[in-house]
Order: C-alpha cells, then sequence, then structure tokens
C-alpha cells in the first residue's frame, strides 16, 4: 500500500534525512510540515513530496495534516543541552505539550505513531548497556535543569504506551543514541547551542580551541543518520506489525567513544579537508568545567551504551558505520556547503 507519511519538524536534522530516504529508497508520499524548508527544499517538484509552512502550536492546522496521514513522526522539538538549561520552559512546552496534542490527534484519527524518544529518558542508570525494559530510569535532583527533557520525554514515552494499551493507538518508540552526520546544527554558530560534532566542526574551520567539559572522558555511543534513517523506514514498514507497542534502541554500541577521543579524531581528520585544514594544525584541546561553559543546572552522565539485541532481531537492522567513516562523510558534507557558499558570495 501506498503510505503517507507526515513528517513534523522535517526542516531539522532527522527530518531533513528521514525525508531524503522515504523519496529515495521508497514509494511512500511524505506530508512535511516546518516552520521553513530551507533543508528540504530539494524535494520542491518532486511529485511525492508536499510541504506546508505553519507551527505545530496551531492545533487545528496540525490536527489537519494528521487526519490526512497514515504515519505520523512528530519530530518537532528543542534537543539541545545548552537550551535546556537557558530555556527550560520553552523546552518542556514544545516537546511535551506541543507533541502531546499531536499524540492525542494520532488516537482520535487512528494513525500509526513512531515517537521520538531519546538515550537521555535512562539519565544516570549504572547499567553497562541501557535496556528499554528492564533499565532504571534515573534522573538527577529538580534543581539541575538539564533534566527537564529526559524528564518529559520519559513521561511522554509512558503516555504513549498508555494510549496504546487503553485505546488501541499503533505506536513504536525509538530512543536515539548520539545521532550525529551533516547539517545537525549551523556550524557557523556561535551560541553553544550546537551538538558536539557540529561544535567541533565549527571551532576547527575558525580555528578555535575544542573545549571539553569536565575534560571530555564522558562517553557516548555515535550513530550515523544513515543507519539511523534505514531503522525508521523498517518500523514504517512493520511487516505482521512487529514494530507495534514495541521500544527499541537506536544506536551502536561498537561506536562508543569517549567526547575527547572524538576531539583528537577529528583533530586528525580535519587536515585532509579543505577549508577545515586551514587552522587545523593551530587548533588545540583544553579542559573547561561544566560550571564555566553551561552555568547552573548541568548535570550529565558519565556513559551512554544501548542495548539494541530487540532491534537488531526484530526489525533486522544492524548499525554498519563507524565513528571515522561517520566524521569523514561529515566533513566531505560541510566541504560541498561551504562550497556552495563561497560560489554564492563570488556571483
Amino acid at each position: 500500500m501506498l503510505k503517507r507519511v507526515l513528517v513534523f519538524g522535517a526542516n531539522g536534522f532527522i527530518g531533513q534525512h528521514l525525508v531524503r530516504r522515504i523519496l529515495t529508497h521508497t514509494n511512500w508520499r511524505v506530508i512535511a510540515t516546518d516552520l521553513n524548508d530551507r533543508r528540504v527544499r530539494e524535494h520542491r517538484g518532486h511529485p511525492r513530496f508536499e510541504f506546508h509552512r505553519g507551527d505545530v502550536k496551531h492545533r487545528s492546522f496540525a490536527e489537519g495534516l494528521v487526519r490526512r496521514s497514515d504515519v505520523v513522526f512528530p519530530l518537532a522539538g528543542i534537543a539541545t543541552p545548552r537550551s535546556y538549561i537557558d530555556e527550560p520552559i520553552r523546552v518542556f512546552e514544545l516537546d511535551f505539550e506541543d507533541n502531546l496534542a499531536i499524540v492525542r490527534q494520532c488516537v482520535k484519527h487512528g494513525k500509526r505513531l513512531i515517537w521520538p524518544s531519546t538515550s537521555e529518558v535512562y539519565g544516570m542508570s549504572s547499567d553497562a548497556h541501557f535496556h528499554p525494559e528492564t533499565s532504571n530510569l534515573v534522573m538527577g535532583p529538580i534543581n539541575k535543569m538539564r533534566w527537564i527533557y529526559a524528564a518529559g520525554k520519559q513521561l511522554m514515552d509512558r503516555i504513549v504506551w498508555a494510549y496504546g494499551r487503553d485505546q488501541a493507538l499503533d505506536f513504536t518508540i525509538f530512543r536515539p543514541f548520539n545521532w550525529i552526520g551533516h547539517g545537525q546544527d549551523n556550524i557557523h554558530d556561535r551560541s553553544g547551542k550546537s551538538r558536539v560534532i557540529t561544535k567541533f566542526a565549527g571551532n576547527i574551520l575558525r580555528g578555535e580551541h575544542l573545549k571539553l567539559v569536565d575534560g571530555g572522558s564522558n562517553r557516548r555511543s555515535f550513530t550515523y543518520i544513515d543507519d539511523c534513517t534505514d531503522a525508521l523506514v523498517r518500523m514504517v514498514k512493520n511487516p505482521r506489525r512487529v514494530a507495534s507497542g514495541k521500544i527499541y534502541n537506536i544506536g551502536n554500541p561498537h561506536n562508543n567513544h569517549s567526547v575527547r577521543e572524538v576531539a583528537e579524531m577529528m583533530l586528525e581528520l580535519a587536515s585532509g579537508y579543505p577549508f577545515f585544514r586551514d587552522h587545523a594544525s593551530r587548533v588545540r584541546i583544553v579542559s573547561v568545567t561544566s560550571r564555566k561553559h553551561y552555568g547552573e543546572g548541568y548535570q550529565d552522565m558519565m556513559n551512554r551504551t544501548p542495548y539494541i539485541d530487540n532491534t537488531v532481531r526484530e526489525l533486522g537492522w544492524k548499525p554498519t558505520i563507524t565513528l571515522r567513516q561517520a566524521i569523514a562523510q561529515t566533513f566531505a558534507a560541510y566541504v560541498d556547503q561551504l562550497t556552495k557558499e563561497r560560489r554564492s558570495i563570488t556571483k
């Protein structure tokens, strides 16, 4: 059957890559929406793509799109640690309140929901591998504001699960583990809100030192976006409803590296790429305290490693791209972007 997949937040990191994946690897239609279409503009005129400029806060607008779809991805949200601390109410209002309305619209109109949770719901769990069914979800104290995002996502996971049990909502919950790739954030942004790969790439581009919060000893399981969108497409296909009513970690446990190791790898690889090689030799890795970098309200977990055996077994999915390959492909994509930007300036 020709599916109609609705992507809220299509201009965001996951949204733009998911739209491209669907249009190039399936015959499904894409209904996309966001505040602007800059990152999906390449699909204008595609017979299976339509874009609607709008805000998820406008309930009637969002519901009209939900009503026309078969599968819904509510990807509109804020997912940057700096924002959790600086703008906690805005994070809660968009990530929880506005998306709760979309979840309820899916219940009302009988639409399949693929809900984006987060690896942060596991918080400071002491488990070696975070398991979606058995790991405890450990949040820090209330005055550590960085947990407002994780707490909101955890509560939404519970609400989605309850709607599935009590009102027959067809859902799948996925938990991203440090998804990375080109287009995650603005490489030219200096506000400090960019996530680690984009932030370090921007630092190297400008010849700025790489700042490691508390020495960069915390470890993450980095997962390249192409592996991730492959998993999402498999959830949409959902043969024999294998993914319905399930929670899946989408991460690469073999790519578990410290932030310091990421910084070292990026500096090593940067010398091989135009734009980045110009300043790479001057860039140093330095340590900064979390208090100085984020201010009050910050807290972190030392390690995030996903349990993915059920994801591999049930979806037939397996991540294949190493961190080195992911960083190399990200650098190459940024070189292409920067080349186009330079050409547009010199015209």
